[in-house]
């Protein structure tokens, strides 16, 4: 597949880690390091150092595992180790694993020393088609997602599927919400496809659409003043029902579990406050019902659930704002939405 440009630095797909091994060959760095968690380093690292012809000339960090982690007092740790390991400006950060190890693995090499290179190697589905593109890095700050972070682009990212049969099938399906998302904002055909296919065993040629779909849109909009709103879509309540599930459930959800109840809820929510047809709306709910499992929102959750929303990086002059479905494939932004609507919103997805 060829590699897709975006904002200056280059994804490559399918053993394509030649380029890397090219880059790392060419002595330009003093230090190269790699940040994995626990996970990632036992299982994904091999496998790594395979693709990269026994690769070893590096120091490993390893972080714990889980969004919980993803906060000030790792960062803390991390920063301190490279300085420990007398990393200095010149020196380079592989980032290997999820999201969680990319947002905060991109946001300590960003602002270490005042920025030293990176480049992510994203081990799982959810990584791939979404943390891969559009150089967001973030920690979050009491379960409020990323809230503190930089826009700033790895040197490189690597999106090889190989990763992907590590996997168990509820990281996968949450990495299938982000895909599912692409079409419904962006490409009612390619949603069409999806609602087809097997989320077990994604097409190299479905997470490339998926990339490239987000490609496009960050490249018109870099830093979210405009289009790229649209790929909050389910998130604003989806984050929200997530840091509550965090702190409160012994089983929290996933990400894509969690912005698939999104998905469902600002449909509803499109459907009073946008164009979406109660037909576009039934088909949605429908399909992301057959996918993930049922969850029930507290009702005396409703406030807390509130609170987070209001803390969501997008809003503005105290408006909570959203980005709705126009149609199957299309979406707006900066809606503003009563909060009796978004009320009703999530007593509309516990009524199914």
């Amino acid at each position: 597949m060829e590699p897709l440009t975006s904002a200056g630095h280059t994804l490559y797909f399918e053993s394509s880690l030649a380029a890397l091994k090219t880059l790392l060959e060419s002595n330009k760095y003093s230090k190269v390091f790699v940040l994995a968690d626990e996970h990632t380093s036992e299982i994904c690292l091999p496998l790594f150092q395979s693709l990269l012809d026994d690769f070893w000339e590096f120091d490993l960090i390893e972080t714990s595992a889980g969004e919980e982690n993803k906060n000030i007092d790792f960062c803390i740790g991390i920063w301190k180790t490279l300085l420990d390991f007398e990393a200095d400006r010149k020196s380079l950060m592989i980032n290997l694993g999820g999201g969680v190890v990319t947002d905060m693995g991109g946001f300590i090499a960003s602002t270490y020393k005042r920025g030293i290179d990176f480049i992510n190697v994203p081990t799982t589905l959810l990584s791939q088609v979404d943390a891969s593109v559009g150089g967001k890095t973030g920690i979050d700050i009491d379960n409020v997602k990323n809230m503190v972070g930089t826009f700033t682009l790895p040197q490189m990212v690597f999106i090889e599927t190989a990763f992907l049969k590590t996997l168990p099938q509820r990281e996968l399906l949450s990495g299938f919400a982000e895909m599912i998302k692409h079409g419904l904002i962006y490409d009612k055909p390619y949603y069409e496809k999806l609602k087809e296919s097997n989320y077990l065993t994604p097409s190299a040629q479905d997470i490339y659409r998926s990339v490239e779909i987000k490609n496009e849109v960050v490249t018109i909009d870099p830093h979210e003043k405009n289009l790229r709103k649209i790929l909050n879509f389910g998130h604003t309540i989806g984050h929200a029902i997530e840091g509550y599930s965090l702190v409160n459930d012994k089983n929290p959800l996933t990400h894509g579990e969690a912005i698939a109840i999104g998905f469902v809820c600002e449909a509803a929510l499109s459907i009073k406050n946008s164009t979406l047809t109660k037909e576009e709306l039934n088909d949605i709910s429908g399909y992301i019902l057959s996918l993930y499992p049922k969850y029930h929102i507290k009702k005396e959750s409703f406030d807390t659930l509130l609170e987070l929303m209001q803390s969501d990086k997008k809003n503005e002059d105290g408006n909570i704002l959203f980005s709705l479905l126009e149609s199957t494939g299309k979406c707006t932004f900066n809606c503003r939405v009563s909060t009796a609507d978004i009320l009703s919103s999530l007593d509309y997805y516990n009524s199914l």
